[in-house]
This record gives C-alpha cells, sequence and structure tokens, in this order.
C-alpha cells in the first residue's frame, strides 16, 4: 500500500487499532485568540497526548502492524515522532533507534533516551540524520517508520481528523502545522472524506518552509533549516 491508495476505512481502522495507546482529542476555545481575529476559533490541545504531541497516532498504528521477525525500527526525527516511535516500540518490545540532528533540543533527546531507545546524532540536517537511518536498514535489518510518508502514518494522524469533525461537525477551516506532509493528509482525508467543502490550511515556518519550496519546485527539494522556535517543523518532504 502507498500513501495514495489510503481511505477513510483505514482511518476507520487505525482508531479502532490505537484506541487503547491514546488519549482523546481534547478541544477548547481560545478567548484570547478569538477576540484578535474576531471569530470563534478552538485549539487542538495534543500536547495532552502521552507523548507530547500527535505523533503518538501514526507510530502507534505503524508499530502494532510491525511483521513478527522484525529486528527493530528507526527513524529521522526532529523530536516529537522519535519519541512517539520510542513509546510505541516499548508498548510492543522491540528495539527502537533515532537518528536525529545536532539541532535537535536536548530535551527531546533525553525524553527519547527515557523511553528506552537510542539516539544517534548526524549533521546539521535531518537529510544528513536520514543517511544513518537508512544504513541501519540495509546493514542490520531495521525497519524504517518514517515521520510522514508512510501509509499507516497518515492513517494514524488522520485519527485526529476523525474525532475534530465528530465533536465540530460544523466547522470550515482547520489551521495545519505543516513540514512533511502526514498530518494534514491526514487530517484532510479525514475530514474532506466527509465534508469536502471545509477548507485545509497549511501552516510553515518561515525558517525552513521545505514543503512550499518543494510545491514550487514541482519535486522535493532541500533547503537551508536554521534554528527556530517551530523546532518541530524541520524535514524534507517525501
Amino acid at each position: 500500500m502507498n500513501s495514495a491508495e489510503i481511505g477513510l476505512e483505514d482511518l476507520q481502522a487505525a482508531r479502532k487499532r490505537i484506541a487503547a495507546h491514546i488519549v482523546p482529542l481534547h478541544i477548547a476555545p481560545s478567548a484570547a485568540l478569538s477576540q484578535q481575529f474576531d471569530a470563534p476559533l478552538l485549539l487542538a490541545h495534543e500536547y495532552l497526548q502521552t507523548t507530547g504531541a500527535f505523533k503518538l497516532r501514526g507510530a502507534m498504528n505503524s508499530v502494532l502492524q510491525l511483521a513478527a521477525d522484525t529486528t527493530g525500527v528507526t527513524a529521522v526525527s526532529t523530536g516529537n515522532h522519535g519519541r512517539a516511535l520510542a513509546y510505541a516500540a516499548r508498548q510492543v518490545q522491540v528495539p527502537c533507534i533515532i537518528c536525529m540532528s545536532e539541532l535537535v533540543p536536548r530535551n527531546k533527546l533525553e525524553a527519547i533516551r527515557a523511553l528506552g531507545a537510542e539516539t544517534r546524532i548526524s549533521g546539521q540536517s535531518q537529510d544528513q540524520a536520514e543517511i544513518e537511518a537508512k544504513r541501519l536498514v540495509v546493514e542490520e535489518g531495521y525497519t524504517m517508520i518514517p515521520p510522514f510518508e508512510h501509509p499507516h502514518v497518515i492513517a494514524g494522524q488522520g485519527t485526529l481528523g476523525l474525532e475534530m469533525l465528530e465533536q465540530l461537525p460544523d466547522l470550515d477551516t482547520v489551521l495545519v502545522p505543516l513540514s512533511g506532509g502526514g498530518l494534514i493528509s491526514g487530517i484532510a482525508l479525514a475530514i474532506k472524506s466527509q465534508k469536502p467543502e471545509v477548507r485545509i490550511i497549511g501552516i510553515s515556518m518561515e525558517r525552513g518552509c521545505a514543503m512550499h519550496a518543494s510545491q514550487q519546485a514541482g519535486k522535493p527539494v532541500d533547503i537551508e533549516e536554521l534554528p527556530t522556535l517551530a523546532d518541530s517543523l524541520g524535514g524534507r518532504p517525501g
């Protein structure tokens, strides 16, 4: 299965599969932002998730479908996906190695290690860290669980969209943080399959907007990644 073959039924199956491992989505209005933009604005508080971010949904859905003879799992991560995969791997008791760049904050490294995973630090970008992850796959038989370009990951992230629409059947616009595109792909599939008139808008950081540059070029491209408060949005699209 590739990403283009994912359907609403895959998201619904993912929701059942991961239900026992995740915290349901909590949505609440933001009085300050609603006043600033003169419109009702709500926030999806996915930071309340078990590992602090939505990434656990995709990682858990992927790990629960691993082949029985899996040696271990690996990934390239800016922190949140790595932490999620480390947690998911611990649930099914498989080894986990997370490959990261030197730009990843120390607190995220420590959070991953606290979950029993190993971290490998390589270079100044996610692209350089990916070289080590690919080596682990080829030479040591690890299974790569990418942070976004995988059907099981996208289906897992898409469970957020299912929960959003259930809680807010009259929503009209969804703003989604955008780097590699896994979250926005899953949310868009979940919502537009049921309510196609809803607007889905991706928001990228200025200091490393790889998806925007790639769309302009018509293919995935490398760009310089600079230090930013939005450090979780780094990485090259697939």
